[in-house]
């Protein structure tokens, strides 16, 4: 199981239907929203390219200016990775700690 804690940004006037839409979105649920228009998200997926997977979906709703993984955990599962997938390692502002 991997969550991840994600930080999504919109305009005030388009808070709701962005919630709306990303509470709609499989593995997804919206914690928190703030009225200036941010919301905190949690993602839950099985593997981790599924995860990526899902942070392209929230990034790709309309309305959403922004949407950046803040926060990663997962569980050992059955899908060993030497190193991590492109699709993660090259999201912005990632420090892999080894």
């Amino acid at each position: 199981m991997n969550l991840s804690g994600i930080l999504v940004m919109t305009r005030p006037e388009n808070l709701p239907g962005v919630a709306a839409e990303l509470n709609a979105l499989p593995g997804v649920e919206v914690h928190q929203q703030d009225p200036v228009g941010r919301l905190v998200v949690v993602l839950e997926a099985d593997k981790v390219r599924a995860e990526a997977d899902g942070l392209r979906q929230i990034q790709a709703v309309p309305g959403v200016l922004m949407a950046e993984m803040v926060f990663h955990y997962f569980e050992e599962d059955d899908e060993v990775l030497p190193e991590l997938p492109p699709e993660i390692a090259d999201l912005p502002g990632l420090n892999v700690c080894q």
